[in-house]
């Protein structure tokens, strides 16, 4: 008897943005069939609207909560009523839609983190409403940890079909970056990366590492940051037995992980790596909360408010998070099934 696809918590994102349509465009595509079993979790009145803005249908069931939350055609929606489009503006960032994504993302968790759910996958949220709306981080791994309690190591990993990426800095200004960059926090990165892929099937990854400044900073002819802090670290990774090379220059580093040398590259500051994965692959990119107990993936695009409710955007990262949240979602259901 073949198993049932992983059961993926969906939600609806933020109300102001392209969340709606491309959900509803990716639930309507078909490309999740046999893959995934998504439940979506949101307001029905936005479900409703997005359907509408992405010009096509699809069959859902309300349900008041998960349990028997199950549809024999169609999908089934967990109608949380608490995102209003008539009080939600679309294109602009709101406390009224932060409020709703973040009892939304907490209620999923809870139901993952109580073994209901098998993985989560919510279209996209937007920094600054969940700031309106109450979220004392400045992004959405930091709300999630503490929505988890999770107190490990954690990151937000980039994927896209050649590579993935891990970030020593994230959402901070560019000036406060360079502060951060420590050879503990790249040798904290770099194990993260090399954990997280080998959870994934790849049996000592080949990790790349960034140099920070410009040709690598020449021999501390423009910086040393390689010499004093990146370059020691990756000594000591070596050491350990990791397959990390680095620093190497950020201008060569990606084509050499497009062209396979590397499974992924650890930058050292979010737009050093982003560039790069948004030019190869911003239609297929997906972000995974790495080092999180559960599986939790989303699209690597915002919220797109300047061409929501238009009818416009492109739902092909939505469908790749949602195929790699089950992806995600089966392996880890393997290893537990092995380990037991």
């Amino acid at each position: 008897m073949s198993k049932r696809p992983p059961l993926i918590g969906l939600m609806l994102g933020d109300a102001a943005g392209i969340g709606p349509e491309i959900t509803v465009k990716a639930l309507a595509s078909g490309a999740l069939e046999g893959v995934a079993r998504p439940v979506l979790f949101g307001d029905r009145r936005v479900l409703e609207l997005g359907i509408r803005e992405a010009g096509v249908d699809i069959r859902y069931k309300t349900h008041a909560s998960l349990a028997g939350a199950e549809c024999e055609t169609g999908v089934p929606l967990v109608d949380l009523n608490n995102a209003d489009p008539g009080v939600v503006a679309k294109g602009r960032a709101s406390a009224a839609a932060g409020r709703a994504c973040i009892q939304t993302l907490q209620i999923v968790i809870d139901h993952a983190l109580a073994g209901e759910l098998d993985a989560i996958c919510f279209a996209p949220l937007n920094k600054a409403a969940l700031h309106l709306g109450g979220s004392p981080f400045n992004d959405g791994a930091g709300l999630i940890a503490s929505m988890t309690g999770f107190e490990g190591d954690i990151g937000e990993m980039n994927v896209i079909p050649q590579f993935s990426t891990f970030r020593v800095t994230s959402h901070v200004s560019l000036r406060e970056a360079l502060d951060l960059i420590t050879p503990e926090r790249i040798a904290k990165v770099v194990r993260l990366a090399d954990r997280t892929l080998a959870g994934m099937g790849k049996a000592r990854p080949r990790l790349g590492v960034a140099a920070l400044n410009p040709h690598g900073g020449d021999e501390g002819l423009f910086g040393d940051e390689e010499i004093r802090i990146i370059a020691p670290a990756v000594r000591r990774l070596q050491a350990e037995g990791l397959r990390v090379t680095g620093p190497i220059p950020a201008d060569t580093i990606f084509l050499r992980a497009r062209d396979g040398e590397f499974d992924a590259v650890v930058m050292m500051y979010h737009d050093q790596g982003q560039i790069a994965t948004k030019l190869l692959g911003f239609d297929k990119g997906v972000t995974v909360q790495a080092g999180q107990p559960l599986v939790i993936t989303t699209p690597a695009h915002g919220t797109a408010f300047d061409i929501a409710g238009q009818g416009q955007a492109d739902a092909q990262s939505m469908e790749y998070a949602l195929r790699l949240a089950a992806r995600l979602a089966a392996e880890r259901s393997g290893q537990v099934a092995a380990r037991a």
